[in-house]
């Protein structure tokens, strides 16, 4: 079977990056003892250590081709990179197991990337991911109060209800805002309507989490 056709419900999604596809067709060939030492190299540089020495020290006494040793290495950061986002409650073993079957990845690496993704290594590299991936700040207060206007420029404005609210970020950044009880009604409407299309999709059999 090709690699393409992996199966939808791959961690990896309906569509397999290049990346990865390639490294699949560049390990043939490779012992696990080469293996090993550019799987370690991946997973220290997604600690965030530099890692370019110890590289070039590998690409140096390899047989293998450096173009290839590339192609390896940046579908290893991929595929890691890619499994360590997913949380284990999501993400079961045997499931990513099967899924690098599906790619034709040797046995014997499979076994090794899994101690990678469930190992005891997992909690330094989703730290460090959470760390380089970007990202907004994230709501750390929200207070609001209604506000009534008695006089305002506009008499149809006079004795109108709106609603003050203020946000403080992990940035540690205020944003305040005023909104019309108009929007605030529609913006409850959307919330409801949205937390009602996931309850609905949480009942589908097809999207329940299997132990």
């Amino acid at each position: 079977m090709s690699s393409s056709n992996v199966k939808d419900s791959s961690f990896l999604g309906g569509r397999i990056p290049p990346e990865i596809e390639s490294m699949s067709k560049n390990l043939k060939d490779v012992d696990q003892e080469l293996f090993r030492k550019l799987l370690k190299v991946v997973v220290s540089a997604l600690e965030g250590k530099d890692c370019r020495e110890v590289m070039k020290s590998i690409a140096e006494s390899s047989v293998i081709p450096q173009e290839r040793l590339s192609h390896i290495v940046a579908g290893m950061h991929r595929l890691l990179s890619e499994a360590i986002r997913i949380p284990t409650s999501l993400l079961k073993q045997e499931a990513f197991k099967e899924d690098l079957r599906e790619l034709r990845i040797p046995e014997d690496f499979i076994i090794d990337f899994s101690s990678v993704v469930f190992g005891n290594r997992r909690a330094a590299l989703e730290a460090a991911s959470s760390q380089n991936d970007p990202h907004l700040p994230t709501l750390e207060e929200f207070k609001w109060r209604v506000d009534v206007s008695i006089s305002t420029s506009s008499l149809a404005r006079a004795l109108q209800p709106s609603i003050l609210m203020q946000l403080k970020l992990s940035d540690g950044s205020f944003q305040r805002f005023e909104v019309p009880v108009s929007k605030f009604q529609e913006l409850r409407y959307n919330v409801a309507l949205i937390l009602k299309e996931m309850n609905d999709l949480e009942k589908r059999s097809i999207l329940k989490i299997q132990d």
